[in-house]
């Protein structure tokens, strides 16, 4: 048995998403295993991101600065703004480096059965930086849901105003996709946005 120190700690971890009770203990034995030199780093690690993490007041980012690392790189074109739900989307888009252009994060996606309207996502603030007519084009990198195509939508009505280009991710096949294995909604995106060839 392990004491009520280490089994909170286990606990802890166990919440965080990916991990469960079982992957926690293991994580939790390896910290213990090499504590002299695995611990005080992550101790350290998670102090200094605690002091110093930040939203960017621009895009909504989660950084150490503000403004974020993305909204103060000058090589990134202001022409061009990619609007995502959250910020694991910035992450995860970022992280492929094939859009050069700048972020804006919602904080959510609408949802009348959560209870999520308009007014409780980051839009206000979209809208103002398209409205100072330094924006060009608006991608819509909403996830492939739903509520996600629900925000899409409204933020296109929203936008239509404006004079920005207004596109939206393409939906369908995944490279190295077998049709066999794929839902039923995944093909209908798929054959709906066709193209020549």
């Amino acid at each position: 048995m392990a004491s009520q120190e280490i089994e909170a700690l286990s606990q802890s971890l166990a919440r965080l998403p990916g991990l469960g009770p079982r992957s926690a203990r293991r994580a939790v034995l390896w910290l213990v295993k090499n504590r002299d030199h695995a611990l005080p780093a992550l101790l350290e690690a998670l102090d200094a991101v605690s002091e110093t993490l930040v939203e960017c007041t621009i895009c909504g980012n989660v950084d150490t600065s503000d403004p974020c690392g993305i909204c103060a790189d000058h090589r990134r074109d202001p022409r061009s703004l990619c609007v995502v739900e959250d910020v694991a989307d910035v992450w995860a888009l970022d992280r492929a480096r094939l859009f050069q252009g700048r972020y804006h994060v919602l904080g959510g996606k609408l949802s009348a059965l959560d209870g999520i309207g308009p007014e409780d996502l980051n839009i206000a603030s979209l809208l103002d930086r398209v409205a100072d007519g330094a924006v060009d084009e608006v991608v819509l990198a909403m996830n492939a849901t739903l509520e996600g195509q629900t925000t899409a939508h409204y933020l296109a009505e929203r936008l239509e105003e404006h004079k920005v280009r207004i596109t939206q991710l393409a939906h369908g096949l995944p490279v190295g996709g077998e049709l066999d294995y794929l839902d039923e909604g995944t093909l209908a995106q798929a054959l709906r946005a066709r193209r020549p060839v």
